[in-house]
């Protein structure tokens, strides 16, 4: 009995004022009566991974997989593994594709024939061989320089996996040319092609390549006015005196063919029009928007009728609509292409380059002029880079690169060219054989045969149109720099491998034309980082070519986006606006992996999960 009452509970009273007990409501003197309940540890879960990157990764895979399933039952046939078909068909881009790639280097190429060419690769390396050979002697080709013929087994047997590695070609993702116009872009060609009181002339000035990207604003400007566009009027280069006109170099009939339900393309203005005084523009500012256009010129236009353009190099903004970005490619890619004898002669040279076997193509800037303008030094002698200063101070407006740099600041920089040297030290380090066949493209260096002894010692299989044309074959181009450009142009575009030794118009325009094309490698030497190893002696060979391989990993034209970087132009990076990936995803993909990368915070994963469903739906 004593123990139970120990155990009772302790029962404690206090004595409070009745008047507070009046003043408090039965709710309130509840609350103080009865303790809070502790929060349930559930009751934030779901919030808490709301805001976890992983909570939007996992949901934008499951979207994916969604998205897969859907699209597994919604392909197109003729397109492989692509979600819809382009407005542009496949049979229009193979024909007019601008500089007759076959099939296979536009990307039109069915599984089998995907899984055929890697077995082709990999096990039967001579069957490219004797067909190239076979047409070569059903073309009655004779010729010294086709006499050493690479054979392939030989030069495999001394180090395939070396040798396979470099002419390995870079994932290209799947992206394909798809040139897909909205609604509104085809509603806006009928107003357009109604319409024939505005015509728009332009003149282009500047090298082969400079003239190309002119062309293909004039287009869009045109366009964007709603005029016609007489056929471009080309300056006559002050340093090559090249005389050819628009149709000289390029084919006129396919550029109107293909531009035909975009924008009216006509040879001359009509005769009403050539005695009135077009309005002349020669000051556009740059990179200018098609709202600047339209306020700037559209009225004028309306009332003169004509307008006068010239100098349009990087007036047009980089970022234009949709619509217009891939007017831009399907002019630059498909409609200007090379004028028949050009194409037929840059192809024949392309094809014995390839009876060779897998060939690098080089376009090599060592010519005085480009010394001069970037304002470094040769590096073959001090009696050449003496040359290079002389004609500097004769023309010091030539000067192009910063001027308050010295010569070696500017190449420490990644400013100037790379001679002969460091090209050979790059292309073995990088794992060049010894026995590549190699085109260079380029003028004439500085010093001659002499200023490229480094690479021909060390890749003795080194050509240049000159060494393949036959004889007379090269006399119709003589004195036309621009047309021998475009021969250039063609049998670097159509190597396995390309590399420039600087930037520049040819440079970027091949880029562009191998990334449509599917992606095929583009070197971009990484100046700026490499030459301090190139200029490290005590460096080990092994440990220079590791580091040297290490930089270029992604340099080696693998698919970008031009959206990634503001200004890029989209004929030098086609994605997106102007190729589709088989899995149509892949855009997003990359910029999700990009924002992981860099530790972006939850809500722009958020935005980009939205961006994706969106998509998918």
């Amino acid at each position: 009995m004593a123990k139970s009452k120990n155990n009772a509970k302790k029962v404690s009273y206090i004595s409070v004022p009745s008047q507070i007990i009046n003043s408090l409501s039965s709710s309130s003197l509840q609350s103080l009566l009865i303790p809070p309940k502790k929060p349930s540890a559930n009751r934030f879960f779901w919030l808490k991974w709301f805001r976890s990157p992983r909570f939007w990764f996992l949901a934008l895979f499951l979207c994916g997989f969604l998205g897969m399933l859907k699209l597994w039952y919604t392909l197109d046939p003729l397109i492989p593994l692509s979600p819809y078909s382009c407005v542009t068909s496949q049979s229009e881009l193979q024909d007019s594709f601008s500089n007759g790639h076959t099939r296979q280097q536009v990307g039109f190429v069915s599984n089998d024939e995907i899984n055929d060419k890697k077995d082709q690769e990999v096990g039967s390396m001579n069957a490219r061989e004797l067909k190239f050979e076979a047409g070569i002697k059903s073309n009655e080709v004779k010729h010294e320089s086709l006499k050493g013929v690479v054979d392939f087994q030989d030069g495999i047997s001394g180090g395939i996996e070396e040798e396979s590695e470099f002419w390995k070609q870079p994932d290209g993702l799947g992206y394909k040319p798809c040139l897909k116009f909205s609604s509104d872009y085809r509603r806006g060609s009928e107003l357009i092609f109604e319409d024939r009181r505005k015509y728009l002339l332009v003149v282009v000035s500047g090298g082969l390549n400079q003239q190309r990207n002119q062309i293909v604003d004039a287009v869009v400007i045109a366009r964007i006015l709603g005029a016609a566009l007489v056929v471009p009027i080309l300056q006559v280069n002050v340093i090559w005196r090249d005389e050819s006109e628009f149709s000289d170099i390029f084919d006129l009939e396919n550029f109107k063919r293909v531009l035909a339900n975009d924008v009216r393309i006509v040879s001359s203005l009509p005769s009403y029009h050539l005695t009135r005084r077009p309005v002349v523009e020669s000051r556009t500012p740059l990179h200018v928007s098609p709202q600047w256009i339209r306020a700037r010129y559209l009225k004028r236009l309306n009332r003169e009728g004509v307008l006068l353009l010239r100098g349009l190099d990087s007036r047009l903004s980089k970022d234009l609509p949709s619509d217009l970005q891939k007017l831009r490619c399907k002019v630059a890619f498909h409609a200007l292409r090379f004028a028949p004898p050009v194409l037929e002669l840059g192809n024949k040279l392309a094809e014995r380059m390839q009876s060779k076997g897998p060939y690098l193509a080089l376009h090599l800037r060592m010519e005085l002029d480009v010394w001069v303008r970037t304002g470094c030094h040769h590096g073959l002698s001090h009696d050449y880079d003496e040359i290079i200063n002389k004609e500097r101070k004769q023309r010091p407006e030539l000067l192009t690169a910063k001027s308050n740099m010295t010569c070696h600041e500017r190449k420490l920089a990644g400013l100037c060219p790379l001679n002969a040297l460091e090209v050979a030290r790059l292309l073995k380090a990088l794992g060049a054989p010894k026995s590549a066949s190699i085109y260079w493209a380029g003028g004439q260096p500085l010093g001659g045969k002499e200023a490229l002894l480094p690479l021909t010692r060390e890749f003795p299989n080194f050509y240049n149109k000159e060494d393949l044309a036959l004889p007379g074959e090269l006399k119709p181009f003589a004195n036309k720099a621009s047309l021998m450009a475009a021969i250039d142009y063609l049998v670097s575009e159509n190597s396995d491998v390309f590399m420039p030794s600087h930037g520049g118009n040819m440079g970027h325009a091949i880029q562009g034309h191998r990334a449509y094309a599917g992606h095929k490698k583009y070197i971009t030497p990484n100046k700026r980082h490499m030459l301090p190893y190139f200029l490290n002696s005590s460096l080990p060979e092994a440990e220079f070519n590791r580091v040297i391989k290490e930089l270029h990993h992604d340099s080696l034209g693998q698919p970008e986006l031009r959206t990634s970087k503001a200004g890029r132009d989209v004929t030098k990076h086609p994605v997106p606006e102007c190729s589709s990936s088989f899995w149509p995803y892949t855009e997003m993909l990359t910029l999700l992996g990009s924002l992981l990368r860099e530790r972006q915070p939850v809500f722009r994963l958020r935005f980009v999960f939205w961006q994706f469903v969106v998509y998918v739906v």
